[in-house]
């Protein structure tokens, strides 16, 4: 990663001294941010579509993350999609799976490489229908070495939902559990919500009782791993113990969903997509979009570039649908000001911003100026709604805003 890079990274974690506690933890994070953090990315498409109403005019912005849901939005055909991110992983992964879409030979071929992710024969794919076609910088990236010397592209033979900050803290979980004879794997065994429900009481819920499951969990580096920098931990924290916010979480994606719909789930407590037919899988794995997918692929354009910077190269009222994932639960008062002047300048009427905050309530009054935030409306019932349907569940809150009528 070049200088310039990293530095647009600790500009967006960075808020505190560097001597401080504080800002020791958020060099730390920025530190490990500039690695693969998200092989998947963690918030539910479906939702998503749902609450952004995409029609076929739309030009949506979203930050790019894992590119999960930039091909998964692409099934809600809209004109554009414009997916920024500052990392150079998640730059380098959104491209592959663009050219993949485009040029791998058949649906088997791309449901393999990026639903098993864990076969030898998606190097071979790689090398000869994907590499041809990848630009310059991203076939270095995955042609570089990973820590052990290997081509990082071999993640995909070797399972690369294991892979990455989230991938390895998913793992670190398992093996805490399993210090405790406890196999995550259990739960996907279950047969029905009730099943769900009984063994997660009986196995996962007394688990957040043991004294060093409760320590390391207040412990805000070892959250690093689910990209929850030191300013998310406090939010997601609030005045509770990090144990019991976590407890709440993980019951929630354990029970509330059935698993046989909730590929989180499979993400999370089998470190992987299931591999059967009837498996849950992303709507761009999903065979009955893949068509779509390949054709609607040129539409999408990844930029590696810090999203209000981007958005500031635009011209007014030209985006119709943002997408902010969690970021803002990271800025200052000033960086969202001078997000929001930036997506409020940008916006077309009728325009649609969804994010998602570590805590529950929309953290924008009193940070943001009225001036600015007087221009949306808040959807307030129909953001718990979608908060309560997202079958990702590691969010306090969905949040849905809309451009006021001139």
């Amino acid at each position: 990663m070049t200088r310039n890079r990293a530095e647009a990274i600790d500009n967006a974690v960075i808020n505190h001294d560097g001597l401080s506690k504080q800002g020791l933890l958020e060099r730390a994070f920025a530190f490990a941010f500039r690695g693969l953090v998200y092989a998947q990315i963690w918030e539910d498409p479906v939702v998503d579509m749902e609450a952004l109403a995409i029609t076929p005019d739309c030009h949506v912005m979203t930050i790019a993350s894992g590119g999960c849901n930039v091909l998964s939005y692409l099934t809600a055909d809209p004109a554009r999609i414009t997916a920024v991110d500052l990392n150079t992983a998640h730059i380098a992964l959104g491209k592959l799976k663009l050219v993949a879409a485009q040029r791998l030979p058949d649906y088997t071929h791309f449901r393999r490489f990026f639903g098993d992710a864990d076969c030898a024969d998606n190097v071979t794919a790689y090398d000869v229908h994907i590499r041809p076609w990848l630009d310059e910088t991203s076939r270095r990236y995955w042609e570089g070495r990973d820590l052990a010397g290997r081509r990082r592209i071999g993640m995909f033979a070797r399972g690369a939902y294991r892979k990455g900050l989230l991938g390895g803290f998913i793992g670190a979980a398992h093996l805490v559990a399993k210090l405790y004879r406890i196999n995550p794997r259990e739960l996907l065994d279950a047969q029905s919500m009730e099943e769900q429900r009984a063994v997660f009481d009986a196995k996962f819920a007394p688990l957040f009782e043991r004294k060093l499951i409760r320590w390391l969990t207040d412990q805000p580096a070892s959250l690093f791993g689910l990209g929850i920098p030191p300013a998310q931990y406090d939010a997601l924290a609030g005045d509770s113990k990090m144990a019991a916010v976590l407890l709440r979480r993980l019951e929630r994606l354990a029970c509330d969903y059935d698993l046989k719909q909730n590929y989180f789930a499979w993400q999370a407590f089998g470190r992987g997509y299931g591999k059967g037919a009837d498996a849950p899988l992303p709507p761009y794995l999903q065979a009955q979009n893949y068509e779509a997918v390949v054709a609607r692929a040129d539409r999408v354009n990844v930029v590696h570039a810090n999203m209000t910077d981007w958005m500031g190269s635009q011209g007014d009222a030209s985006l119709d649908r943002y997408i902010l994932l969690d970021a803002q639960d990271w800025m200052s008062d000033a960086q969202l000001t001078a997000l929001w002047s930036q997506i409020t300048r940008t916006a077309k009427r009728g325009a649609r911003v969804l994010f998602r905050t570590a805590a529950e309530p929309t953290l924008l009054p009193g940070r943001v100026p009225d001036a600015l935030l007087d221009r949306w409306e808040y959807r307030a019932a129909e953001s718990l709604e979608y908060t309560s349907r997202d079958r990702s569940s590691i969010y306090g809150g969905v949040h849905l805003y809309v451009l006021k009528g001139d």
